[in-house]
């Protein structure tokens, strides 16, 4: 199964878990920060180990954007990664709405808010 970190806006933890909690179900490894990041840790150094080990990120499109500070890195990195020939691969997800960044406009999305079990089943199928 795959490794899949979960990229979202603080605003979204409910939907992301919900998610997230999908995901593992169908056996998947998933890395979210509700589930990571514990009082005394340090947020940089967990965020990095989670880019660092995780193959997938699921860019978690919201009706409040995709350009809060932590998210933004978080994608921005995967994407760099990704485009310096790193097998890292960025799966857009419509979790409440928002649309794609522009650099990321050709890049087919599941979309959640359509049907959430038809976006998780294709989301499952990209990760297999």
């Amino acid at each position: 199964m795959a490794d899949v970190f979960i990229s979202h806006r603080g605003n979204d933890d409910k939907k992301a878990e919900e998610l997230a909690d999908e995901l593992r179900a169908r056996g998947h490894r998933v890395w979210l920060d509700l589930w990571e990041i514990g009082i005394g840790d340090s947020i940089v150094q967990k965020i990095d180990e989670g880019l660092a080990g995780y193959r997938f990120l699921v860019l978690c499109l919201s009706d409040s954007g995709v350009h809060a500070p932590w998210m933004s890195r978080e994608w921005l990195s995967a994407l760099a990664r990704q485009l310096n020939g790193a097998d890292v691969k960025l799966l857009p997800a419509r979790l409440t709405g928002g649309e794609l960044p522009a650099i990321l406009a050709d890049i087919k999305y599941a979309d959640l808010v359509a049907d959430w079990n038809e976006g998780v089943e294709a989301l499952d199928r990209s990760l297999r």
